[in-house]
């Protein structure tokens, strides 16, 4: 049966994306090299296994969809994971209507056309080059081979892995950022995974994959990973450069894992670290400031599971308590509220002096899912709600879960910083209709002009075509990296400078993260009045992870 077959085929589909996550993720170049489409992948992907599983034995087709829908939607994470939800949507919806118990190379040709139109339909501003790309290439293949009434369905899905990773190769003649950094798109290598592993079990053959210009290692397709991140306070702080106690269950693919290997790269990430239990079932702790990190690098050797990330910074005790109150009792009803997703303590706390009800954790390579940003809108208990995605890469999370809610009318105000929530939040009115609002706050954010600093993941090019090396610091002006040095404080100067001479600005509102110190944020701001003795300058501890400074310009 159809239903059967999904079923069987997609948690070890998911489970080989899973596998190359770290691969995916050194090949994200676009639009920035932040290094997390892999990642947001298989952690969406991950969701729907749950889910289907979750099914009775006897679920139908119809079933199924529903499950893949709804695990999808719920376990978005990123631009990938929200476009990859939609492309699962689209498949199976299509496989529905399908009649016979066995799918046809019509009915597989049918569900990926739905597909195409789902997820088009779900991007704004489709790029090519892209996942898209590869969906609709696989696409028009199975519509030419349903033509064909000599080939099969076993016939048809293998010469569909071959179309997806020649698309995957041609991403990028199409996509001009691929080719100067030499690697083809991250989410559409994502994708000819996914449709390889999937094909692969169909067939017999789960685990197996092919050499797309690199060596690819797999052991056997897994049926289970489950990843659920929670993080919250631990009262026993006692003060530490690390900032995360990660901890979780694991569950090695091997029976010759390398625990000393294990504990040793534990020691590169931070301090107390350890691995208790034997082969292949062990506890694992490390306090580090990059829990991602551990995280991922376990997933390549096993499964994690009831994973726990504890924050040990009393600086954010306040906000959670606060957090804690609110779930527990029901927030008084109100015409208007506000949601936004903040990367720090510091911006957390600016954002609640600001009018916001409902603080989301996450940001860059922590990206909330659609039902963490669904369940915000809906505790606000308000009539209607405005959403502060503050990135990019969690806007499509965000309207995606503006769409999904029934309990009120919700609205996205595309904040990509988290600067530009501050002044979209400095016009509200909370006397007028949320229509209005939006509207007042969208024109807010063109006033705005932002830039961060941060360190590059792997080797790049800037916007001029300068090379940029793993460990270089950028400086990015909007969504192009215009600046690129080896020195926080220098790199952040010269981006000002920079910008200043495009264009003068009147303030300059400016966010230390956790990893600058308050003496050298301090010096920052003397070198920047020294530089711009006309500039306002509004100096605040924002406290995010991966990026020391971030700033705006008004």
């Amino acid at each position: 049966m159809i239903s059967t077959v999904i079923r069987t085929c997609f948690p070890a589909a998911a489970q080989v994306v899973a596998d190359k996550a770290d691969e995916i993720n050194k090949l994200n170049v676009f639009p920035v090299p932040d290094g997390d489409t892999g990642t947001n992948m298989s952690l969406t992907l991950a969701t729907v296994v749950h889910e289907i599983e979750s099914l009775a034995d006897s679920a139908s087709m119809e079933e199924i969809a529903k499950a893949v829908t709804h695990g999808s939607l719920m376990g978005a994470r990123g631009n990938s994971g929200v476009i990859t939800s939609q492309i699962l949507r689209g498949v199976v919806e299509g496989l529905v209507p399908a009649k016979g118990e066995h799918a046809t190379p019509a009915d597989v040709a049918a569900a990926l056309r739905n597909g195409v139109v789902v997820a088009f339909k779900a991007v704004r501003k489709p790029v090519e080059g892209t996942i898209l790309t590869v969906l609709r290439d696989v696409s028009a293949k199975a519509d030419q081979l349903a033509r064909a009434r000599e080939t099969t369905v076993d016939e048809m899905l293998d010469q569909l892995v071959v179309e997806a990773y020649e698309s995957v190769a041609r991403t990028p003649d199409l996509l001009p950022v691929l080719k100067e950094n030499g690697v083809v798109d991250s989410g559409a290598y994502g994708l000819a995974t996914f449709i390889e592993g999937f094909v692969n079990a169909y067939n017999g053959r789960a685990g197996e994959l092919t050499d797309f210009k690199t060596t690819i290692d797999a052991g056997d397709a897994k049926d289970h990973v489950a990843n659920v991140v929670d993080i919250e306070i631990n009262e026993d702080w006692e003060g530490s450069e690390f900032r995360y106690c990660t901890e979780f269950l694991f569950h090695a693919d091997s029976p010759h894992f390398d625990e000393e290997a294990c504990l040793r790269y534990f020691s590169t990430m931070g301090d107390c670290e350890l691995l208790v239990g034997s082969n292949p079932d062990f506890k694992c702790h490390v306090h580090t400031n990059r829990p991602d990190r551990v995280i991922r690098h376990m997933l390549h050797r096993g499964q994690v599971f009831n994973v726990f990330v504890h924050n040990m910074d009393l600086e954010a005790q306040e906000r959670t308590e606060g957090i804690r109150a609110d779930k527990e009792a029901p927030r008084e009803h109100k015409a208007l509220g506000f949601v936004a997703v903040a990367a720090g303590s510091g911006q957390a706390e600016i954002l609640t002096s600001l009018g916001v009800d409902i603080i989301v954790s996450g940001g860059q390579t922590m990206n909330p899912s659609t039902a963490d940003i669904l369940e915000a809108i809906e505790s606000c208990n308000a009539d209607e709600v405005v959403v502060l995605p503050n990135n990019g890469n969690i806007r499509m999370a965000a309207e995606a879960a503006a769409s999904a809610c029934e309990s009120c009318k919700a609205y996205v105000v595309p904040t990509r910083s988290v600067l530009q929530a501050f002044a979209a939040m400095f016009v509200v009115d909370a006397d007028m209709p949320a229509s209005e609002n939006v509207e007042a706050m969208m024109d807010a954010l063109a006033e705005v002009r932002d830039g961060e600093v941060t360190t590059a993941v792997r080797d790049s090019q800037a916007a001029d075509g300068s090379p940029i090396h793993a460990g270089d610091v950028m400086g990015i002006e909007g969504d192009a990296i215009t600046v690129v040095g080896s020195d926080v404080a220098d790199v952040t100067l010269r981006l000002i400078n920079r910008m200043q001479d495009a264009e003068e600005g009147d303030t300059l509102t400016i966010l230390a993260g956790e990893d600058m110190g308050d003496e050298d944020f301090q010096a920052l701001q003397d070198a920047i009045l020294e530089a711009q003795p006309d500039l306002e300058i509004d100096a605040h501890r924002g406290e995010q992870p991966l990026y020391p400074i971030i700033f705006s310009l008004e």
